[in-house]
């Protein structure tokens, strides 16, 4: 039975398991979602959901220099207990994902920090790019919104840290490394925060040009 995006969907809302553990518990299901839920729990990752309300208040702020200290990164990881946070498979998932910001350059934790402002701005340039396209003139009105709606979660997957395929895992997103880590501490796992520093960036370099100066000086 083939497995929709809408099927992966519901099962995650009801669960709180990644995406690719949901769609490959669908497929070892045939489809079932009842049954799809009972393959999840057996494995720890159903459970998941239910630590969404809790506090996570402990945790670490982990580092990763890149390129001889020409980028930096640094990261809050959140989870409940101190005991949690000093286990190491806490402390690797909280360098790999240091690694992962460093590689992948996200700008906003999850989608719902990216402001309005931008998601708008993204929407009216991806209109625009649909209608001068020649292609899409004769496409209705519905079409082109898919297609412009299709751009903004690309847009989402580009910029969003828990939308970003891991960079260790393609098969994998980020978020879903945190869900498959709160299911397996037992706790709640959350990302809180992330600064990515870059050597230069947002300073004007200075551009010599050796010979224009030294035609300067000679007038």
């Amino acid at each position: 039975m083939a497995i929709t995006s809408e099927m992966v969907r519901s099962l995650r809302e009801k669960t709180g398991a990644g995406m690719m553990e949901c769609k490959k518990a669908l497929t070892e299901a045939n489809g079932s979602e009842e049954q799809a839920i009972e393959i999840l729990r057996k494995s720890g990752l159903a459970s998941a959901k239910k630590r969404e309300g809790r506090i996570a208040a402990e945790g670490i702020v982990g580092s990763y220099i890149h390129m001889g200290g020409k980028v930096g990164v640094l990261v809050e990881v959140n989870c409940e207990t101190d005991f949690v946070a000093r286990s190491d498979d806490f402390q690797k998932f909280v360098r790999d994902l240091a690694m992962h910001i460093c590689a992948s350059e996200p700008l906003y934790v999850t989608r719902e920090g990216v402001p309005a402002e931008v998601i708008e701005k993204e929407r009216e340039i991806a209109l625009g790019q649909a209608k001068a396209d020649p292609k899409n003139a004769n496409k209705p009105d519905n079409i082109i919104e898919k297609m412009i709606q299709g751009r903004i979660e690309k847009y989402f997957t580009d910029t969003v840290l828990l939308q970003q395929p891991y960079v260790k895992d393609q098969t994998m997103t980020v978020g879903d490394l945190v869900t498959s880590l709160t299911a397996k501490t037992g706790e709640k796992v959350s990302v809180r925060r992330f600064t990515r520093y870059k050597m230069g960036e947002g300073l004007e370099r200075r551009s010599e040009d050796f010979a224009a100066e030294v035609a300067a000086a000679i007038k």
